[in-house]
């Protein structure tokens, strides 16, 4: 019987059997300003009882932003911090933890020295995360504390290195920026020795009116802009709102008076009048004038403040992980959903690049043993297949060179760094020219890795031949080897002309590959 589409995404080999509630679990995050860790058990996936937690306010952005390295002894209180929760997490019997790294540690040269030091030390792996995985993160917490049915949400999160801006419904993020623009790197870039707290908050203003938000944003109102982070918390707290259910409110007038209020003090009065911690005294006027700017963007009078953020997103990940044991599968729908995303940016054509997709990895798994790829080059077509034309929004003409450039410039939960430029050839060679050496990209790969390019881009070229006229006439795709030749049996309405002149063009990549010359039959319930 062919398979059915979409075979979207599926559990692969790699999992593991689902754990069962309670679950104890621990969660770090490792910000620009300070690190944050957090043990909870949980009762049930949307539920759980703060075990432990602490805040340690090392400042990992002071040297990496201005020197693109993180000081020795920033990673040396770091480590000790990690030892320190390494005792709390083997005090409370948890045997499940992750710790994440934003963009202090991932922008810095010597970032890998922390995550080594972390590991040899305190037995922890240490990840860094793109601001799009942030987000997603930050996303699944706030979606704990509200119900946002079916209208659209702005989710604004602030960090010491970036600030990321997304647009979110019940589902999922629809699109997302991330932008270096974080108060510390706002702080450590812009301030001057003998600047006057005015001077500073003006050239923060202007510095911050050049932060916007995509374009394709302009077809969805938001109904209300959500934030997290550290510093709208302690804003909120000094407009004196209280704590209502886990949430509290800060209007944008009530912001401006802040900035204005922070205009005229000095950090010394900021903390003894305000009563501001140390490590956030002299970074809360460029977070103010951030978040200012975000509701600026979104239209909004005032800032719901839900107090959670990253670290809590984290935790909810690790168990909904933990507890569905998806291993490989998971991680699909995570690239799946990003994908989407990111092609949501760019007005792509949605129904075209979910239909080709599926259609791609319908092939790849029928086809196992003539293509010799892993499970992971399955997340690679994926994303490739559901983005191939993004660079539409740029030009039709050369829009796979535009694709390219685009996925390369871009991240992806989900997908490696050093992966991201496989998927962008991937989607690259979905038509026009074959893989050559000489190409952007392709040159600097070795290889093994152009050998996975190469196997993927030709079951992308098949796949999407079957729907060159983007009405998704092929319901689904049934692949046989004979001999020299793959029959791609298809379920189809209509007569696909235009389809199967596509596939003698596009075909001749999968047959100089494989050895095999696909040709079409049809499934005669389909006639």
């Amino acid at each position: 019987m062919p398979q059915t589409t979409p075979p979207l995404p599926r559990e692969t080999a790699g999992g593991r059997e689902p754990l069962s509630f309670p679950l104890r679990v621990a969660a770090i995050d490792v910000g620009s300003n300070a690190f944050r860790f957090v043990a909870a058990e949980f009762s049930d996936p949307n539920h759980y009882v703060e075990l432990a937690s602490e805040r340690v306010p090392v400042r990992l952005g002071h040297s990496a932003f201005l020197t693109g390295e993180l000081s020795p002894s920033a990673i040396d209180r770091t480590v000790e911090g990690f030892r320190r929760f390494r005792e709390d997490i083997d005090r409370l019997g948890i045997e499940h933890v992750r710790a994440v790294a934003t963009s202090a540690v991932r922008e810095s040269r010597n970032g890998a020295d922390l995550v080594r030091r972390v590991e040899e030390d305190a037995g922890i792996r240490l990840d860094l995360i793109s601001g799009t995985d942030e987000a997603r993160l930050v996303w699944m917490s706030v979606k704990q504390r509200f119900d946002f049915g079916d209208s659209k949400w702005m989710l604004v999160d602030l960090g010491g290195g970036s600030v990321e801006v997304s647009l979110a419904d019940e589902s999922g993020i629809m699109w997302s920026e991330s932008h270096r623009m974080g108060s510390v790197r706002l702080l450590e870039e812009l301030t001057g020795a003998d600047d006057a707290p005015a001077h500073f908050a003006n050239l923060l203003a202007e510095y911050a009116a050049t932060l916007c938000i995509p374009h394709a944003s302009k077809h969805w109102t938001p109904v209300q802009l959500i934030a997290t982070g550290g510093n709208i918390e302690a804003l909120a707290r000094l407009a004196g709102h209280s704590d209502a259910g886990g949430t509290r409110r800060i209007t944008r007038a009530e912001l401006a008076m802040a900035i204005e209020e922070f205009s005229h003090l000095s950090y010394s009065q900021r903390i003894g009048r305000l009563g501001l911690r140390e490590d956030r005294a002299d970074v809360i006027l460029p977070a103010a004038i951030v978040y200012d700017r975000v509701a600026e963007l979104a239209g909004a009078e005032q800032i719901l403040v839900p107090g959670v953020g990253v670290k809590e997103g984290v935790l909810f990940d690790l168990v909904d992980e933990l507890t569905s044991g998806a291993g490989f599968g998971r991680l699909e729908r995570i690239v799946h959903e990003g994908a989407l995303t990111l092609g949501r940016r760019y007005l792509f054509d949605e129904d075209h690049g979910r239909h080709v997709a599926s259609l791609a990895l319908s092939l790849f798994d029928q086809l196992t043993e003539v293509h010799g790829l892993e499970p992971r080059d399955r997340r690679i077509l994926l994303a490739g297949a559901i983005l191939h034309d993004i660079g539409q929004h740029i030009s039709y003409a050369k829009h796979h060179k535009h694709s390219l450039y685009l996925i390369h410039h871009s991240e992806i939960p989900g997908i490696a760094p050093n992966e991201l430029p496989l998927v962008a050839l991937v989607a690259r060679y979905h038509r026009r020219a074959e893989p050559r050496r000489s190409h952007y990209l392709y040159r600097d790969l070795g290889p093994r890795n152009r050998r996975r390019v190469e196997r993927l881009a030709a079951l992308l070229r098949i796949a999407d031949s079957l729907d060159r006229e983007h009405l998704q006439r092929v319901h689904s795709v049934e692949a046989r080897v004979h001999e020299h030749r793959l029959e791609l049996r298809l379920e189809r309405k209509g007569r696909l002309l235009l389809e199967q002149w596509a596939l003698r063009k596009k075909g001749k990549l999968f047959a100089r590959i494989f050895g095999l010359e696909p040709y079409v039959t049809f499934d005669l319930a389909s006639d």
